[in-house]
């Protein structure tokens, strides 16, 4: 009888014995109230009276899915994202929210879509990293009672309507026609400048202009396929003038 009560013994000793990973917590509760966390290795979790739940706690990366949402300016928009989180308090995370799980998710969902209601859609493409960044710092804060750090919100995605794609792709077009304009007649003004300062440089310089008309001949006559008509620049035809002048005299 005594070796039965012995091998009863330690049965229930064995079968209270309990492991708890490097990377995991336990919370343990005797008669149904938190006594303690557990840390890592092997702990004694007494039956019937004493009870625990493994927690891990470990970094995890949850992938927010696709969220419909308005923006400031009335776009509608699509928008998932994947954020990160760990356990900081493992008793806060299990006696404080039922399924922390799933209320990280649903809170990440509802906070997406308010903070992209708040901006527009300029705002929300151009400061994708400064959106993300204040969902993560709203999520941190209201998951801070459950024993929950948020290190990272990164919005994946943001899908427009097709019709808006239209839109954007037609304005994207027409500002790179404008900067096109703009660059040209930026390169016409520079040229102008630069035609007058030669002008004016020639003009003082004697025979500047003949050595410059020369020069466009020798450059245009390379090509024997051309042909030149050459206009006699107004100082030739006024010395011309002067000479016949002179010789009738």
């Amino acid at each position: 009888m005594e070796f039965i009560i012995l091998i009863i013994i330690i049965i229930v000793l064995l079968g209270s014995i309990k492991q708890i990973n490097e990377y995991e917590r336990g919370v343990k509760f005797r008669f149904g109230k938190f006594v303690k966390i557990m840390t890592p290795g092997w702990k004694i979790v007494l039956p019937i009276i004493e009870s625990y739940r493994k927690v891990d706690i470990r970094t995890k990366a949850v992938d927010v899915p696709a969220q419909e949402a308005i923006t400031k300016d009335n776009v509608s928009v699509q928008i998932n994202a994947v954020i990160y989180y760990k356990l900081f308090d493992a008793a806060k995370a299990i006696l404080a929210v039922e399924d922390f799980y799933y209320a990280v998710g649903q809170l990440a969902q509802t906070t997406m879509r308010n903070v992209v209601g708040s901006v527009s859609l300029d705002e929300l493409l151009a400061e994708r990293d400064k959106i993300s960044t204040e969902i993560c710092k709203i999520i941190d804060e209201a998951t801070d009672p459950w024993g929950i750090k948020v290190e990272n919100v990164e919005l994946k995605d943001v899908s427009l309507p097709e019709d808006m794609k239209r839109v954007l792709a037609i304005a994207a077009e027409a500002e790179r026609e404008k900067l096109a304009v703009i660059t040209k007649a930026k390169g016409e003004v520079e040229a102008s400048n630069n035609l007058a300062k030669a002008a004016e440089i020639m003009s003082k310089t004697p025979g500047a202009l003949h050595l410059r008309t020369l020069s466009t001949l020798s450059d245009i006559s390379s090509d024997k396929s051309n042909t030149v008509v050459f206009c006699l620049p107004m100082e030739i035809i006024d010395a011309i003038k002067n000479i016949s002048n002179k010789s009738n005299k």
